[in-house]
């Protein structure tokens, strides 16, 4: 595993400048710059960096922000970037950098930290909802505009911003050594949950968006998503936007009618991997 370390230091902000452009390439408008770095990591906000002998390969940045509650606004955790080397990425130093960030977080006394990553991509989805326990019904249309850098350039920047409780038993059981094993889509089978909508498509085939979706009526749902949407986009960009449009339709409808993603299963059984994402309609899930 990695070596975490807390970054202080222009040197280190100066390798942290150089990741970035290795994890989102094409346009240094998008890339933080190391005074700004410095601000964040001397003024309550937090720097990490993952390194494999001596080579920084993972990167987190957040900073700290407020959240507004009925007696007033409460002190959060901004988390705004996490990134991972290419050629380290599928290695656990993702998931390493964030629990290195919750321990962090209940230090400073912090209950909630919140970030935002595309609904669409199904790799972030199973590290932030399934793996670190983080729940989302926020979604948030186009909200960075126009994305310069070689991974978002093109598309309406749409987001789910999720909230991680960072004290809850729910994060605790997820993050611990022996985590909660996940429920696979069979079990929800089993149990006759309702899908929205299901993406069906042949291997190598293009995989559509539905025509039509009927908003849920019970207590669980499901919602599929592409499981490779970088992919889908290189091979038909009219299709990834089609995605993208249909999407903000469905999460939209679901968060108004008070659902809440709760999990993310991602399934190998079949001959195509499947994404899907758990709807829960209401708070109840917050500390299971």
């Amino acid at each position: 595993m990695p070596v975490i370390r807390v970054l202080e230091t222009p040197a280190e902000m100066a390798q942290v400048e150089d990741l970035q452009r290795l994890v989102w390439p094409g346009s240094d408008a998008e890339i933080l710059p190391g005074h700004i770095l410095l601000t964040f990591a001397h003024n309550g906000g937090l720097v990490l960096g993952a390194y494999e002998s001596e080579q920084l390969v993972g990167l987190l940045v957040g900073f700290p922000g407020l959240y507004p509650l009925p007696d007033g606004l409460q002190p959060k955790h901004c988390s705004h970037e996490l990134g991972v080397h290419p050629d380290y990425q599928n290695a656990g130093i993702g998931f390493a950098l964030k629990c290195a960030q919750w321990q962090m977080l209940r230090q400073q006394g912090l209950s909630l930290a919140t970030w935002t990553y595309d609904p669409l991509l199904s790799r972030n989805a199973h590290l932030n909802i399934a793996r670190l326990g983080a729940v989302c019904n926020t979604y948030l249309p186009n909200l960075y505009g126009e994305m310069r850098d070689g991974l978002n350039i093109g598309l309406d920047s749409d987001r789910f911003q999720v909230d991680w409780w960072v004290n809850t038993r729910r994060v605790s059981r997820r993050l611990g050594r022996r985590p909660r094993p996940g429920l696979s889509l069979d079990h929800y089978t089993a149990a006759d949950i309702h899908t929205l909508y299901q993406v069906s498509a042949l291997p190598d085939s293009p995989i559509l968006p539905p025509e039509h979706f009927a908003t849920p009526q019970a207590a669980l749902a499901l919602v599929e998503i592409p499981s490779d949407f970088f992919a889908l986009k290189r091979q038909d960009f009219t299709l990834a936007r089609a995605w993208r449009l249909f999407s903000r339709e469905v999460f939209t409808a679901c968060f108004g009618q008070g659902y809440l993603v709760t999990d993310f299963i991602f399934d190998r059984s079949g001959n195509t991997p499947r994404s899907l994402y758990v709807l829960t309609h209401g708070q109840s899930t917050l500390t299971d």
